[in-house]
């Protein structure tokens, strides 16, 4: 792991000083350089294959104005793709020409790999983590309805199309956790770095880890909730948002910490990641009026107290969070057509040029 770490590093420096960042060009410049680490051959391609994603998200940042230290890895670890093998519920990693190393592997992982149609396409190990890549042969289901999924900071609601079911979960307890964990903390007054650090990382983990079940018991509901009806998932496309919570938006300093702290796009990948998994399509849609509209009439709606909302157009009176779900499922509705396909047919004018018509 120390000698795959130093590889990568290695790769890096290389790319930032040939400034080159995709695998093809990272591989000519580096390959050559890496004959002298006595490893197997199949070890310096994946060592590319990681410094060339690390240098991209870097470029990615610097592109953005973000600012961003010069990537560097720490955590000795070993990524590869190739050689390994699982056979009697141990993983066979081989470290030189006919040595293996043993990794045994719990019930858990076990269960999981007895399916025969999974595949282990990589393998990633640190000191304290193995974490297998596996992947499948699905059967895409063909939608008859969409979902809409309004995601806010306590709650998640759904709203399905063309049956117009309204579901909630909610996200209320990975507030009070986010909460109570950074309370816990601001209480630490010990003048010890080391203690302090030590704390810190132990609600750092507790946070995490709790959240991110709380997050996992959603996106898994809903998940098969639509898997159920076989509705294609629509949601909102909320990159950038964060920009609105920034100082000097006459937002407060609490408020903001708040809002810059809502983990909306994890749980958009978990749903997203679990519906691929089931062959159910996923679709992001512009999230602009989605809450501002009606979602019967178009017209714009007038806010009341406890999330309620109101059309002076048509006089409906409806909830904030299930409008914007409909309005979601709404837009979402084009990528997953459930009429029958229109005719066409081509007419003669009178004179003599072709004209489309669609009825």
């Amino acid at each position: 792991m120390g000698i795959f770490r130093r590889m990568v590093n290695d790769c890096i420096r290389i790319g930032l000083q040939e400034n080159v960042s995709s695998l093809k060009a990272l591989s000519l410049k580096c390959y050559p350089r890496l004959k002298r680490y006595d490893v197997l051959t199949y070890y310096k391609l994946c060592a590319i294959s990681r410094a060339s994603g690390i240098l991209k998200n870097y470029r990615a940042f610097t592109r953005k104005g973000r600012r961003t230290g010069v990537p560097y890895v720490w955590r000795p670890q070993l990524v590869t793709c190739y050689g390994f093998q699982i056979k009697n519920g141990k993983l066979l990693l081989p470290s030189k020409v006919g040595e293996r190393i043993e990794i045994p592997l719990n019930g858990h992982v076990r269960r999981v790999l007895a399916v025969s149609s999974l595949q282990v396409r990589s393998v990633t190990l640190t000191p304290d983590r193995l974490s297998l890549s596996i992947a499948r042969e699905i059967e895409h289901i063909k939608p008859v309805g969409v979902m809409g999924i309004d995601c806010n900071l306590a709650n998640v609601t759904a709203a399905t199309s063309p049956s117009g079911s309204i579901e909630r979960f909610s996200l209320s307890s990975a507030v009070i956790v986010k909460e109570r964990c950074k309370k816990a903390k601001s209480q630490m007054k010990r003048n010890d770095v080391r203690v302090r650090k030590r704390v810190f990382q132990k609600y750092g983990r507790l946070q995490k880890y709790r959240i991110k079940w709380i997050l996992h018991n959603g996106s898994r509901h809903l998940v098969e909730q639509a898997k159920r009806g076989s509705y294609a998932i629509v949601m909102e496309d909320l990159r950038g948002i964060h920009r609105l919570y920034r100082k000097g938006n006459g937002q407060g300093r609490w408020y903001r910490g708040l809002m810059n702290g809502w983990l909306f796009r994890e749980f958009q990948r978990q749903v997203e990641y679990k519906a691929r998994w089931e062959g159910l399509p996923v679709h992001y849609v512009r999230p602009f009026g989605s809450s501002a509209r009606c979602s019967r009439c178009g017209h714009r709606l007038l806010s009341e107290e406890n999330r309620k909302q109101t059309c002076p157009n048509c006089n409906s009176r409806v909830d904030r969070d299930v409008n914007a779900a409909l309005n979601i499922a709404a837009k979402g509705a084009r990528f997953a057509p459930v009429a029958s396909p229109s005719e066409a047919m081509v007419a003669e004018s009178p004179t003599g040029n072709p004209q489309s018509r669609w009825r």
